[in-house]
């Protein structure tokens, strides 16, 4: 018997009204192995465009797709958003989807491997290892993400090649176990962090593709969120703040 009945999908949601009915067609799409049932949990962040008519229209026209809808009544950044979203989660496990084209949700496979096989509590989707395709794009922001999981990898002990990746998988109960307190992208040196310092925690890495997009294509992330996760790497790895 599979050891996941149910993969919950988290998918903060910030002005994506323009391209998010893309990928929720193509997490509908999506076959999942050993007869795994998908829950979509999109949590809109306060968007200021049609992304709420957007979602609401796709699952009117699409029952069959699980889709819970949670709009925060204030922007509070895509950390806060996740964690509204992970509390509501209810399947075994759980991972992440930003909500705009940049990651394959075919690839939800691949991370559950490690989980099926009943080696891994966590596994994370990385960027820069394996074969798969990976549009060219940043320079600085390459160097950027690598030095950032240089350092977390320094406090954490961890030998991470990704480590601000979107695509996290982890074991539901968990993460919702963890006290996480990030609201905008130190989120993800947060969890790393305090995931790493659970006893016998299993975490492990595959490769996947990155379909990159540049800031006139909507990109958000700047170099003042880079300065930030620096600061979280310190504050949970360095002083390991609970």
């Amino acid at each position: 018997m599979s050891p996941i009945q149910k993969l919950s999908i988290i998918m903060p949601a910030y002005n994506e009204g323009q391209s998010i009915h893309l990928i929720l067609e193509k997490i509908k799409g999506v076959q999942l192995q050993a007869g795994i049932n998908k829950e979509v949990i999109i949590v809109n962040d306060a968007s200021t465009d049609n992304t709420e008519a957007a979602v609401l229209q796709y699952r009117e026209a699409n029952p069959e797709l699980n889709i819970l809808y949670i709009c925060q009544p204030e922007n509070r950044g895509k950390g806060a958003a996740l964690h509204a979203g992970i509390a509501r989660a209810t399947g075994e496990y759980l991972i992440i989807q930003d909500a705009d084209l940049e990651y394959d949700p075919q690839e939800y496979n691949d991370l559950l491997q490690p989980v099926l096989k009943g080696m891994a509590d966590v596994v994370y989707g990385s960027r820069f290892m394996g074969s798969n395709p990976h549009r060219i794009l940043f320079f600085w922001h390459t160097l950027g993400n690598n030095f950032l999981t240089f350092i977390s990898n320094m406090f954490t002990n961890l030998n991470l090649t990704d480590m601000e990746t979107c695509y996290k998988l982890f074991r539901t109960e968990l993460i919702q176990g963890l006290v996480l307190r990030e609201k905008r992208f130190g989120f993800e040196p947060e969890v790393t962090a305090k995931m790493a310092r659970i006893p016998g925690i299993r975490i492990y890495e595959v490769g996947i593709s990155y379909y990159g997009r540049t800031y006139a294509e909507g990109k958000k992330i700047g170099w003042q969120d880079g300065v930030r996760a620096l600061y979280c790497i310190l504050k949970y790895g360095l002083l390991r703040i609970k």
